[in-house]
């Protein structure tokens, strides 16, 4: 298995990662977000008009 940071062979102690500092790399990637998960856009809901009627008594 290779390190996905930059490609040589994987350390036991770091698994996947090849040393600390790649582990560390892909920790801060997380962080600040520089790894994303493409998504598709939401479609916005809108509210529906208010009924300008009163309401019926019971």
């Amino acid at each position: 298995m290779t390190c996905p940071i930059c490609g040589k062979q994987a350390s036991p102690d770091y698994r996947p990662f090849c040393s600390r500092r790649c582990a560390d790399v892909d920790l801060g990637r997380w962080l600040t977000e520089g790894y994303r998960i493409p998504a598709e856009a939401e479609k916005e809901v809108e509210d529906p008009a208010p009924d300008d009627t009163p309401p019926k008594p019971h």
